[in-house]
């Protein structure tokens, strides 16, 4: 598959690099425009290719959001119709360190807002809940390490499994986006702030305690 990514930060450089290791084709966005991402293109290779964020969007089926969060409405406002594109939400309504800093959201969860700003997506949340270093262990030895996934869209949560298995980790679907999507959350849900991927096993008894 090519896959797009919006932003060009650390989420969307790692996950460019493991898409590309298993096989895929990355199209890189960000606000700079395409000429900012050479040497960045160049770093990946010829699985990487650049593009503005509207040609982005127009050209690939399923795009992974790697913006900061206080960036994301702006960076996806105006770059064109969103209507049945898989949209890989790995966005976070943090805005520092500390587990207090989060943006207030109003009960909402992270991917109910995204999904607002992006209508007719079929929004997928994935790659939030652990830090972004820790996805280069995907694929180490020993048991594979668990990727959670939600969505309410089974399809396109298939095809973001997919992906994670391509990349080496095993993905549990932890249900639909607002529920799913809350255990996942930054700030509050059990399988976030562990500072690491959780094995299977791990995963298995938070999700099993709940």
């Amino acid at each position: 598959m090519q896959i797009g990514i919006l932003g060009a930060g650390r989420m969307g450089r790692m996950l460019a690099r493991l898409l590309i290791q298993a096989g895929h084709t990355v199209q890189l966005s960000n606000s700079r425009g395409p000429e900012s991402l050479a040497d960045l293109i160049a770093e990946l290779g010829p699985g990487a290719s650049a593009a503005t964020p509207a040609e982005m969007l127009a050209g690939n089926g399923v795009v992974v959001l790697a913006t900061r969060w206080d960036q994301t409405p702006a960076a996806v406002g105006g770059i064109g119709p969103w209507d049945g594109k898989i949209v890989i939400d790995t966005t976070n309504n943090r805005f520092g360190p500390n587990p207090a800093d989060l943006y207030d959201l109003g009960g909402r969860t992270s991917s109910e807002v995204v999904a607002a700003l992006v209508p007719g997506a079929r929004v997928v949340k994935a790659f939030n809940h652990q830090p972004i270093p820790s996805l280069a262990d995907m694929a180490a030895p020993g048991e594979r390490r668990a990727l959670f996934v939600a969505g309410d869209d089974p399809a396109a949560v298939e095809i973001v499994a997919g992906l994670i298995r391509d990349m080496g980790g095993e993905p549990i679907v932890t249900g639909g986006l607002v529920d799913g999507g809350r255990l996942q959350a930054t700030g509050g849900g059990p399988l976030a702030g562990q500072g690491r991927l959780l094995s299977v096993a791990e995963a298995g008894t938070i999700l099993g305690g709940r």
